[in-house]
């Protein structure tokens, strides 16, 4: 069955294709960074990020290490104004030679 304008997922409905983005912004929106367990890990993706977000507050960061220690997993909670905002940040951290993982 084809989509229609008055139908579910059809052209006027703002979740169909033609939505560019889930996310409304600006907005709060929770990354999760996975690194080796080093000493400056968390301070230097801090610094990172607040490169993108001058009101980044390190206080809130969540830090969990890994089950045997060799890994220290951060939430951080970051203010974005775009889509392109966003995928400027998780290039920034993807490419970063600390972080093994971004989600």
């Amino acid at each position: 069955m084809a989509n229609t304008p008055d139908k579910p997922g059809g052209a006027d409905d703002a979740s169909g294709p033609a939505r560019a983005s889930l996310i409304d912004f600006p907005s709060h929106f929770p990354i999760k960074v996975m690194g080796k367990m080093q000493d400056d890990f968390a301070e230097t993706i801090v610094a990172l990020v607040q490169t993108f977000d001058a009101s980044f507050d390190a206080t809130r960061v969540e830090m969990r290490p890994s089950r045997n220690g060799n890994y220290l997993g951060l939430t951080i909670t970051v203010w974005t104004t775009s889509q392109e905002h966003l995928d400027d940040i998780y290039r920034a951290l993807s490419s970063h030679p600390m972080v093994s993982v971004v989600l």
